[in-house]
């Protein structure tokens, strides 16, 4: 029984790993697909593509999986998907904001709607929480030995903030800086791990630990949500 019990645990993890790999892929395969839509499928010439692509090959996304949702943007007709910005608030009275890819903004408001409200939370009219952050672009770059080195090197590049953290050295710059940023941080001979616009809290919240035990599983909810690209909060 034991042996049976342990491999039933280890099935049951890997199928939950598939599951939450081929979520990500999905989510990837819009991102990619609406960014060639936006700005052609030149990797180059289009930031928002390569920054999808990057994340993309991040989680070890398969080439023929990047190509074909590549190929599937350059088409017509065969995908509509919308982006949208959606706010509100959570559990605490946690401010969020929810980034979505979706080809029915009806379902995805409604979904969106039941988990706020299951929580105790509300969806918020445009406008109602975009004040509480700032949009910026970060970068994580690979930590090197000499870190306090490293990190002076970055500043002295022109940015708006450098943290050590345990993933790497974090790295804020203007949103539309980000490109730049990235080639004179490459430029260095340092690694970025990841690139990415994100929205940033101006204004941490906190909470008890009951409290935010019931917001992270909030904002697990919203993310598990196909549509939902990226969830930002205040927490």
């Amino acid at each position: 029984m034991s042996g049976h019990s342990k491999w039933s645990t280890i099935k049951h993890k890997k199928e939950a790993t598939d599951h939450q790999r081929g979520r990500i892929f999905t989510k990837l395969v819009r991102a990619i697909t609406v960014a060639v839509r936006d700005g052609g499928p030149d990797i180059d010439s289009n930031f928002k593509l390569r920054l999808a692509v990057e994340k993309a090959r991040q989680v070890n996304m398969p080439k023929v999986n990047i190509d074909r949702a590549i190929e599937k943007g350059t088409g017509t007709g065969e995908h509509g998907f919308m982006e949208a910005v959606y706010e509100g608030f959570g559990p605490g009275n946690m401010a969020v904001i929810v980034e979505v890819l979706t080809d029915n903004k009806n379902r995805t408001v409604s979904e969106l709607k039941k988990i706020f409200e299951k929580n105790r939370g509300s969806l918020g009219q445009s406008g109602s929480v975009l004040f509480l952050f700032d949009k910026k672009g970060r970068l994580v770059v690979e930590k090197k030995a000499a870190a306090d080195e490293q990190m002076l090197k970055l500043i002295d590049i022109g940015v708006d903030d450098v943290l050590e953290t345990e993933a790497g050295i974090c790295v804020l710059t203007p949103a539309n800086r980000l490109d730049e940023v990235k080639s004179k941080v490459e430029a260095e001979g340092f690694l970025v791990k990841e690139a990415q616009l994100v929205y940033l809290a101006k204004n941490s919240l906190d909470l008890d630990q009951a409290a935010r035990v019931k917001a992270e599983n909030f904002l697990d909810e919203l993310d598990d949500l196909d549509d939902v690209q990226e969830v930002y909060s205040n927490l």
